[in-house]
């Protein structure tokens, strides 16, 4: 397991999302005059769970913030801790489902991130392998736009996304590349059995070698006059093609 420095959590839903995952929290910061709506829930929550709950004013509630909208909240948490591909991989064995894991090469920006990892979770994916370098990692604007959902996740941070991809598939996992360049579309294959789904970056999709390694390749078809989507509205759009082809096949059983 690796950990990354104290971070905090901004805004009403991911701070509510934190205190019902029961991960530790040090601290919750609210800002004076705060007390109505969801802050009451919080406040609540947190004396329940026995978390400190510090009032201070507004001015430097904004000055702790590291997002633009903290919503008079901020929760201070030990380091985030990633976990290792097996933990991945133990989560589908508990649930009793074939491994589905999403694999992003070189996502920069945390917005991007954060969003995957909110429609991961819904999806239902096991686990996210992001890599340590020229990527971003989870941070407090990450857990935000998540709205919490990085309590739930599991997120593996790696050296090496092709000795990641290498151990997926000596686990029994097929890799599908995500490629404008791909020949058959995202809706024509079969992600019923172990699947791992690589998203490439923003700008310049998967590195030569990642796109290499890879199984096969797909793509999303294009309408319009712009030619890409974005990494995480493209990232949805497949996450969800193997949610419903899972859930045909369950029907089926």
């Amino acid at each position: 397991m690796e950990k990354e420095y104290q971070d905090q959590v901004e805004g009403r839903n991911a701070v509510l999302e934190l205190l019902e995952s029961d991960r530790d929290i040090n601290k919750i910061y609210i800002s004076d005059g705060e007390k109505h709506g969801s802050i009451n829930k919080i406040i609540a929550l947190a004396k329940q769970k026995k978390v400190i709950i510090n009032e201070i004013s507004r001015a430097k509630l904004n000055q702790m913030s590291q997002t633009e909208n903290n919503q008079g909240v901020i929760a201070i948490v030990p380091p985030f801790e990633y976990c290792d591909i097996d933990d991945i991989l133990n989560t589908a064995k508990e649930r009793n489902e074939n491994p589905f894991v999403l694999i992003l090469d070189g996502i920069e920006d945390p917005h991007n991130l954060g969003s995957i990892i909110r429609t991961a979770e819904t999806a239902g994916v096991h686990g996210i392998i992001i890599p340590k370098r020229r990527a971003a990692g989870v941070n407090s604007t990450v857990s935000k736009v998540s709205a919490g959902a990085v309590a739930y996740m599991n997120i593996a941070r790696v050296n090496n996304i092709n000795d990641a991809i290498n151990y997926l598939k000596e686990n029994d996992i097929w890799i599908c590349g995500t490629d404008i360049d791909a020949k058959n579309y995202y809706y024509n294959e079969d992600y019923t059995g172990g699947i791992g789904i690589v998203i490439g970056n923003e700008g310049s999709g998967m590195g030569r070698l990642v796109k290499k390694n890879c199984d096969f390749l797909v793509k999303i078809p294009m309408k319009g006059k712009v030619t890409s989507l974005n990494a995480s509205v493209s990232a949805g759009i497949i996450m969800y093609e193997v949610v419903k082809q899972r859930n045909v096949n369950k029907k089926h059983i």
